[in-house]
């Protein structure tokens, strides 16, 4: 989730019906932390390579999982957990007619209930970057050569990469990690993602 994420759409066109719709029921809840359109078109992107499962932590009211279904191919199942109760009620809304989407309220690692997933969206939980949340386990929640996606960093300028004025372990964790293939995408200049690869 990205703060004023919801604000970012203002003004633009030519979203996908199903992300507009998701932008109605975040600003009807006042939700503004919904992923930046940067960030959903990586994920629109990445969810046309897909053919089996797709996973996502943090539904929010469900742009970003909107993002995902509107690139998704017809066969695709995705899965998405949230944990408060009245956003997932209404991101379920979203997806009414959707069959192929599954909305669950939920703490993060239910996630792991669907899977493994051939790509795993990181965004309201298993990301490990907040104390005492341990970062997801993706050799068991993604199939091999499956796609982890964690978003919401500041893009780095140097090595190692840090944040706040410390190094960024989190981040480290993910380019770092010996069962992935990881790199660092900058989305805009103020924003960027790590995707990584299960290796085989």
């Amino acid at each position: 989730m990205t703060l004023h994420g919801t604000g970012a759409y203002a003004g633009l066109s030519g979203l996908p019906p199903l992300v507009g719709r998701a932008l109605d029921a975040a600003r009807a809840q006042s939700f503004d932390y919904s992923c930046r359109p940067e960030q959903g078109r990586l994920l629109q992107v990445l969810a046309g390579g897909v053919g089996g499962r797709i996973g996502e932590t943090g539904t929010g009211v469900g742009v970003g999982l909107a993002w995902l279904a509107s690139g998704a191919r017809a066969g695709v199942r995705l899965f998405s957990v949230e944990r408060e109760p009245e956003r997932a009620r209404a991101a379920a809304g979203v997806f009414h007619d959707r069959p192929d989407v599954t909305v669950t309220c939920g703490d993060w690692r239910d996630i792991a209930a669907y899977g493994p997933f051939e790509l795993l969206v990181l965004d309201g939980g298993g990301q490990g970057k907040v104390p005492g949340d341990p970062a997801a386990d993706v050799e068991r929640l993604l199939v091999p050569g499956g796609t982890v996606v964690v978003d919401d960093f500041t893009p780095a300028e140097q090595w190692p990469p840090r944040f706040g004025g410390d190094v960024d372990r989190a981040r480290l964790h993910w380019l770092e990690h010996p069962a992935l293939r990881s790199t660092e995408v900058r989305l805009a200049p103020d924003l960027s993602a790590v995707v990584g690869t299960r290796r085989w």
